[in-house]
């Protein structure tokens, strides 16, 4: 049984060592550094299946952290840090991060974050080694489920994992409202418990990717009261949609 290998990055020696001691419980390998160079040389050598990215980190901060690693190796990357405004939450979603926890953080939940990434990653390596083509088609818009790709106007589309997810989830039931909790738990494999900004960021950026004019959308329409849905009706009346 491969055992998976996590990647801490922080700073702060205590953070280190709580997540250490935890995710050891779990049966994970667990390897640490404490500022961004490290960090990117360890990412090399070890190729981590899961990374825990602090924010503020000595020699390189974590934002340039993460988009250099997104150069490197497509695997889940988790902020864990202490800056909690939402400029931070959003800043760090664009910049390539997969979710983002904020200090002081539970520890439990922290584990079940980690364990639903992994398993939504291998499940998306699995899906990506079939040979089956599944495509939903629209107005000019194309989603490859088998080789998840999208095609806007004949033109690819790089979306991130998460955006992914959440494009194909709504297309594959076009005009069905979700609630924000049920997309957030359908994608993140546990629940938002109130936090909805993760999921409201990666709506946002994957309007600004597939959208003719995100300020007023075609096909992610937001719901009053409920959440989103894809829409496919033209000519939807929206007086009690709000974008």
């Amino acid at each position: 049984m491969n055992v998976s290998k996590i990647l801490v990055v922080d700073d702060e020696p205590e953070i280190i060592e709580l997540i250490t001691l935890y995710l050891q419980r779990e049966g994970y390998s667990v390897y640490a550094a404490d500022n961004g160079t490290d960090a990117l040389r360890m990412i090399v050598e070890v190729q981590p299946d899961l990374i825990l990215l602090d924010v503020l980190l000595k020699q390189l901060n974590g934002l340039d952290v993460c988009q250099q690693i997104r150069q490197i190796i497509d695997v889940p990357i988790l902020f864990v840090s202490a800056k909690s405004d939402d400029q931070d939450v959003i800043k760090g979603l664009a910049a390539g991060g997969d979710d983002y926890i904020t200090k002081p953080f539970s520890p439990g939940q922290l584990v079940a974050r980690i364990k639903a990434h992994l398993r939504r990653q291998t499940l998306n390596t699995h899906h990506h080694g079939g040979n089956d083509r599944n495509l939903l088609i629209f107005d000019g818009l194309v989603i490859d489920l088998t080789a998840r790709t999208v095609r806007v106007h004949n033109q690819y589309v790089a979306l991130s994992v998460k955006e992914f997810e959440l494009l194909s989830l709504l297309a594959k039931q076009p005009n069905r409202a979700f609630h924000l909790a049920t997309l957030y738990e359908a994608v993140w494999g546990v629940e938002s418990i109130g936090d909805t900004r993760t999921l409201m960021v990666h709506m946002s950026n994957l309007r600004k990717k597939i959208e003719p004019d995100p300020a007023n959308p075609r096909w992610i329409v937001t719901m009053r009261g409920v959440g989103y849905k894809f829409n496919t009706e033209e000519g939807t009346d929206l007086q009690n949609v709000y974008r």
